[in-house]
């Protein structure tokens, strides 16, 4: 005989069973246990932000749709303004974008029980700090008189092209074009230098980045104390300062410590 409350179960266990057809958890990185993520944090597909404990440590997530496809700007917003707001209150280790694992149960055991010493002394050599980014870029028409004044071989085919049509002139154009970026890359490499060095003893570890632009100037990420940001931000207004009108500059930050740390998604995840 099949009672009222036999089947209220039955039809409990299929709705579990559909969820975890339909449901998976993302995974955004790994915090210490005690870290609790604000009422109104919202992640990839306006998941609401959860974690996942064990022991010490613990997992950001949220739920999502596992027939949603990943990727869009938005999601790829969300990722980094969950790791990049909890940064600012506690040490977080990034997974790359895009884990998602089965559920809670899983998080707990593929994740932070498989890697649970790991994780824990990551995050305390991370504890008080987090990842700033400066960067800045050359005034374009400041930066290719500074070249042309310097640079004889430049000015020259700058005059020798300035009276010739487009395909009269495309030769020279061509050789001007690679040695204006020649150029430019030798003056990134001491600007880079001369921003690393300001930084003095502010900084735990430094990487240089590859450039995103023809006329970046700097571009570097560092590791530094949260509570040293105001002299981390002097220390980039020296040559912010030096350079006013030849390079815009701006320090990005605090946020999750991407270059530094960044840990390997799951295993066949993400």
């Amino acid at each position: 005989m099949v009672t009222e409350q036999t089947k209220n179960q039955q039809s409990e266990n299929t709705e579990k069973s559909d969820k975890r057809q339909t449901t998976g958890v993302y995974v955004y990185g790994i915090v210490p246990a005690d870290v609790e993520p604000g009422g109104d944090a919202t992640g990839v597909a306006d998941g609401k932000v959860d974690v996942v404990t064990d022991g010490d440590i613990a997992a950001l997530v949220s739920e999502i749709s596992v027939n949603r496809p990943l990727g869009r700007p938005e999601d790829l917003r969300a990722h980094a303004n969950v790791l990049d707001g909890t940064s600012r209150v506690a040490a977080v280790l990034p997974l790359r974008f895009g884990a998602v694992l089965t559920d809670a149960d899983a998080v707990k055991e593929e994740l932070l029980s498989a890697h649970a010493d790991e994780f824990a002394a990551a995050l305390q050599q991370l504890e008080g700090k987090a990842q700033y980014v400066v960067k800045g870029r050359y005034v374009e028409q400041v930066i290719l008189r500074e070249i042309l004044d310097e640079n004889e071989q430049a000015a020259q085919l700058r005059d020798e092209i300035r009276d010739k049509s487009e395909d009269a002139g495309r030769q020279a154009r061509m050789a001007l074009g690679e040695l204006v970026n020649n150029a430019i890359a030798g003056t990134r490499e001491e600007d880079t230098r001369k921003t690393v060095e300001a930084l003095g003893d502010l900084t735990d570890s430094v990487n240089r980045r590859e450039p995103t632009h023809e006329e970046e100037a700097v571009h570097v990420a560092v590791l530094v104390d949260v509570d040293r940001q105001d002299g981390l931000e002097r220390a980039v207004g020296a040559p912010a300062e030096e350079w006013d009108g030849r390079v815009e500059i701006k320090l990005l930050g605090p946020m999750a410590a991407y270059d530094f740390v960044v840990t390997q998604n799951p295993a066949g995840q993400g």
